[in-house]
Parts: C-alpha cells; sequence; structure tokens
C-alpha cells in the first residue's frame, strides 16, 4: 500500500504538477464523515414532514437565482440578495413546528445508553402491571363489540402534564368498568382522551395536538390524528378505538398501527416495560458464561 502510495506521488511530481491537491488528516475524513451524517439526517427529517413540499419550493427558486445568475439577470439577482437577509428568519418561522418536534424526538434519544446509565438510583419496577394491560385489553375489545370510541394515552418516560392539565383530574386505579364508563356516549367524561401513568387514570378529557402528517390517511378521524399527534411529540403510545367500524389500532412514533387483535395490543402493552430485555438479555449472558466455563473445566479435565 505505501509503495503504491509513493509510485502516486512520483507520477503526481512529474506529469500532475498543475493539480493542488489538500492535505488530508484523519481529523478532516472525522469531520467530513460527521457533516455527511448530519446532512443525510437532515435530508431524511425533511422528507418525512410537511417541510419537504417546502423544500423542494425553495430548491425551485433556487434553481431560478442559479440560472439569473448564469445569464448576469443583475435585477433578479439583487432581488435575491435582498431576500436572503430575511430568509433565514422566514424558514425559522415556516418550519417551526417542524423545528420544534425534530428538536423533541433529538432530546428523547437517549445517545448514552449501553455506555452509562444515568438512572442509577431508579428502581427497576414495571411501569404498567400484567393486571392494568389485561383490564386495558378487556375494556378495548368490548368497547370495539358495541363501537364505542376510546382514546387512551399510555405515558411513558417523557411526562405528558401539558396535555394533563387540559382535562378534568381523576387520579384513579385503571380498571375495565371504570374505562367503559369513562368513554359511555352521554357522559361527562366521554370527549377527549385520557391519560394514562402507572396502573392510574391520571386525567380525562384531555385535548391533544392533532397531526399534520400529509401521508396519513384520509379516511381518519380526529380521534386517530390526535393518536398520531401526541406520538409525534412524547414516546408514549395511544390507543385508539374506532367509533364507526369498532378496530382497534395504536399511535407510537408517529406511527398508526391499525387493526390490531388481543394478542398484538398486548404485546405493545408489555413492550412498555423496557427493562423486561434487558434482563433477559443479562440472563442469557450469564447462561452463556456459565456454559463457557464448563466447557474450560471439561478441557482442563
Amino acid at each position: 500500500m505505501e509503495h503504491m502510495l509513493s509510485m502516486f506521488l512520483v507520477f503526481k511530481d512529474k506529469y500532475l504538477t498543475w493539480i493542488d491537491l489538500p492535505v488530508i488528516t484523519y481529523i478532516d475524513i472525522v469531520e467530513i464523515i460527521i457533516i455527511a451524517f448530519l446532512f443525510y439526517t437532515i435530508l431524511v427529517w425533511i422528507k418525512s414532514t410537511r417541510a419537504w413540499m417546502l423544500f423542494k419550493g425553495l430548491m425551485v427558486i433556487l434553481v431560478f437565482v442559479l440560472l439569473a445568475a448564469v445569464f448576469q439577470m443583475n435585477t433578479i439577482l439583487w432581488l435575491a440578495e435582498k431576500a436572503i437577509n430575511v430568509g433565514v428568519i422566514a424558514i425559522v418561522v415556516i418550519f417551526q413546528p417542524e423545528l420544534r418536534r425534530a428538536l423533541e424526538q433529538l432530546g428523547r434519544k437517549n445517545f448514552l445508553s449501553g455506555i452509562v446509565s444515568l438512572e442509577f438510583g431508579r428502581d427497576e419496577t414495571e411501569k404498567i402491571s400484567a393486571k392494568t394491560i389485561n383490564e386495558l385489553v378487556r375494556a378495548c375489545f368490548e368497547m370495539s363489540k358495541v363501537k364505542t370510541g376510546a382514546l387512551i394515552v399510555i405515558e411513558d418516560s417523557v411526562v405528558l402534564s401539558e396535555y394533563e392539565r387540559t382535562g378534568i383530574a381523576l387520579d384513579a386505579v385503571l380498571t375495565n368498568q371504570l374505562l367503559i364508563n369513562i368513554f359511555e356516549k352521554n357522559t361527562p367524561l366521554h370527549d377527549g382522551a385520557i391519560i394514562v401513568r402507572g396502573d392510574r387514570i391520571v386525567s380525562a378529557t384531555c385535548y391533544l395536538p392533532l397531526s399534520d402528517n400529509m401521508e396519513l390517511s384520509k379516511d381518519l378521524g380526529t380521534r386517530h390524528r390526535a393518536a398520531v399527534g401526541i406520538s409525534e411529540v412524547s414516546d408514549s403510545l395511544t390507543i385508539v378505538v374506532s367509533e364507526e367500524n369498532g378496530r382497534v389500532s395504536i399511535a407510537t412514533g408517529g406511527r398508526l398501527i391499525r387493526e390490531l387483535d388481543q394478542e398484538g395490543l398486548r404485546k405493545h402493552l408489555k413492550a412498555l416495560n423496557k427493562y423486561e430485555p434487558d434482563n433477559k438479555r443479562k440472563g442469557l449472558l450469564k447462561r452463556r458464561l456459565k456454559n463457557a466455563k464448563q466447557d474450560i473445566q471439561v478441557d482442563d479435565k
């Protein structure tokens, strides 16, 4: 490899003296990789939001400005130069919801997981108990049979106090009967969403932000859009029971998973207890270490 590099340098000094190659260090390579990753991440984020259409509009304007520069259209170039002064502020104003959502998603990512744990004093208790999961599944599918609409937000690590305050405080243990009574038609608490924290219903009739995702199906109503909307600004899991057809869906991470059966809903609810996979991995690691020690002892004999 070094021989080939030396041959190339000799060839360059002899025949390509007019080329001025920059000196690239390891720091430069790392910097290029970081910039490429950030640029790719920004493009992926833009394409997953309504900002993609606005971004394409800006690209059309940029093409016209480049054509004006090629053909020396001084008036258009003068207007473009003046517009750049306020362009950055205009972009921030136009993309304000998307920028806020991107920063919220960035803040929810745990880049230090696997390297160091910042929750030393946190007990490894279930976020939602098996009893509560059974009560939720039972209530959702009983309401599904009679086509009673429901919107249930299950809080995860992001506290939903901002949306909790928009409703009526309950602080009641979650049960099948209570859920059905809350969402019964023509009752004071049936309109809006309930927020579940652990095994308790903390608030009812809560208002949620509606998603402006253009890729959502047009046949979805306000209840489904609200479920996707809260999942875009938090790490919550939201259960939706359709009032039109009784189908049960969930919204998480900005995605809507439709037409779940009882086992599918139970599986997603159990996934909220994130420490369980870690414990399973630890148990698997211990078993592998134990087996490795036994193999070593057998070899020694």
